[in-house]
């Protein structure tokens, strides 16, 4: 795991953009088809402003997956990932294909196989990650299945997880917020080639701190001290995000 910080969030983001664009073309070079993850929140904004500018990446071979989504929202949701992915993503570059997870499905077993076995066809070349207020990587909410096989589950989502979403402005109360929701599991992202941890503000911090400080063990715990595991992870914070290493 490499760490860098940065002095401002703009900085920070322009270099993750930086890093991600090179990667997405080393990979273009050695294959046809290039998989990516791709995080949603407020961490990512600016990040995914400055990727998508890219004219030199050929988008048109990129396949896109999302980390996970709530059950039971539609994109018609203000909250939805699947929104997000479309407003921020989709809209700007020529993907070659975006399998969004249907938080809408009649049958969300039936739905999360289905995204097992999309999920399992390849390796995945590049992740896109955030750490939650609460340290959860993807929707893994603290105590996280380290030991899981599968590459997607369906969670619960702590309160702390779902009050964040309420302090970002997603939802109107806590009460609004769904209780679960589909998520990429640890061991599969950690499956990918490359990820690339982009997490920002003050109010990350402390998550910060537990799951990547030096003297922190790697715990189910503090669900992000998982990239601690991954060799070729590139972690950006700010200097706020970094304040308490």
């Amino acid at each position: 795991m490499e760490l860098k910080i940065y002095n401002t969030q703009k900085e920070m983001a322009a270099a993750a953009a930086e890093k991600a664009a090179s990667v997405l073309k080393d990979a273009l070079q050695r294959k046809p088809v290039v998989r990516l993850i791709a995080a949603t929140g407020n961490s990512q904004l600016e990040f995914l402003a400055h990727l998508r500018k890219r004219t030199d990446v050929d988008w048109k071979r990129v396949v896109l997956f999302h980390l996970d989504e709530y059950v039971g929202l539609g994109p018609e949701h203000p909250a939805s990932f699947v929104g997000y992915i479309k407003r921020e993503i989709v809209d700007h570059v020529p993907l070659k294909a975006v399998h969004f997870i249907d938080g809408k499905a009649a049958d969300p077993e039936a739905e999360r196989r289905r995204l097992c076995a999309l999920a399992s066809e390849a390796p995945m070349d590049l992740a896109f990650v955030g750490i939650g207020e609460n340290g959860h990587l993807a929707f893994n909410d603290p105590p996280a299945d380290f030991e899981t096989e599968e590459p997607y589950l369906i969670v619960n989502l702590d309160e702390r997880c779902r009050m964040q979403q309420v302090g970002e402005g997603w939802f109107p109360s806590l009460e609004a917020v769904p209780k679960q929701a589909f998520s990429m599991s640890i061991k599969q992202i950690l499956k990918t080639d490359t990820i690339l941890c982009i997490c920002p503000e003050q109010r990350k911090a402390e998550a910060v701190r537990n799951c990547l400080g030096k003297d922190r063990e790697v715990s189910p715990l503090y669900p992000a001290s998982a990239l601690k595991l991954h060799p070729n992870t590139y972690v950006f914070l700010d200097r706020e995000s970094a304040s308490l290493l």
